[in-house]
């Protein structure tokens, strides 16, 4: 009789399978209590952006651009000449009233003068009243004339002064948009400055977040243009208005047909004690993710 050796036995592939199904659900209840602690912690939003004191720079004047002296992207001081306007015919304006000024009172020492000498003949009654009365008027008319040219020369020397386009503060220029022999009328754009005062981020939160967010709460910021950097900030500040209430066609839901939109509202991060390298690092602009400290 033929003696036959029995095959292995194969291994236990259910037990595998229920191991690997325990681990998933570890995994699946582990990430599901770290959200809900997250979100019992912190109410956050990816929809928020670094925000600066940035303006476009205009002369108040018209001109020709005669100086450009920056370059984009050039860190300026407080009070340094950007760029100049051709200033002769201002300086020229100018030195006209500044003569005719001189010119009055000149006019006025003598008047003066005149009138003392009429008021000393009146009481001796060498001159009649009417002689001191037209000294009187003659010397109130020039003393008008001369308040009259100062505030014309007052106005010439800003009217020059306006030919330097000059930096309002210590900052950056974002953007150029003048060159040497441009004609350019007032109010024309000529630079975009971005202070380097200091740094905020407007986030926008969901209508159904802002209960749980009050100013004065601590913010984790992070920046995506800066991996790897938390910045901290507090809650200054929340919007009195939705993001869609000053757009060029604001919502009409009078019409009937009404879709229910979640809005956001925006609050403002403020973001202290950032030293001049870090708000350096922060354009205006910049995406950034916030968490706002509820618990």
């Amino acid at each position: 009789m033929t003696k036959t050796t029995p095959s292995p036995t194969p291994a236990p592939e259910n037990g595998k399978k229920k191991n690997i199904f325990r681990i998933v659900i570890a995994a699946a209840v582990l990430i599901g209590v770290y959200f809900a602690i997250n979100a019992y912690r912190f109410e956050g939003t990816d929809d928020a952006y670094v925000e600066a004191h940035a303006l476009m720079l205009a002369p108040r004047i018209g001109g020709t651009v005669t100086q450009v002296l920056v370059k984009e992207n050039e860190k300026v001081s407080k009070g340094v000449t950007l760029a100049q306007l051709d200033n002769q015919d201002y300086t020229t304006a100018m030195n006209q009233v500044l003569g005719d000024q001189n010119s009055v009172q000149a006019e006025l020492v003598q008047a003066g003068n005149d009138l003392q000498r009429i008021k000393k003949l009146y009481e001796d009654q060498a001159v009649s009243k009417a002689d001191l009365d037209a000294a009187q008027a003659k010397y109130g008319n020039l003393v008008n004339r001369l308040k009259a040219d100062q505030a014309k020369v007052a106005q010439a020397q800003l009217n020059l002064s306006y030919t330097n386009i000059i930096a309002p503060e210590d900052g950056t220029i974002a953007k150029k948009s003048v060159e040497v022999g441009m004609v350019v009328p007032p109010g024309q754009a000529l630079f975009g400055f971005v202070s380097s005062k200091e740094r905020w981020v407007e986030a926008n939160f969901k209508e159904t977040q802002l209960a749980r967010i009050k100013p004065g709460q601590k913010v984790d910021v992070n920046v995506d243009a800066i991996p790897g950097k938390t910045f901290h900030g507090v809650v200054d500040s929340i919007g009195s208005a939705t993001g869609s209430t000053f757009t060029l066609l604001p919502p009409d839901n009078s019409t009937g047909n009404f879709t229910k939109v979640v809005q956001r509202v925006p609050v403002k991060i403020v973001l202290p004690d950032l030293t001049p390298e870090e708000i350096g690092r922060l354009a205006a602009g910049l995406s950034a993710v916030v968490d706002v400290h509820i618990h």
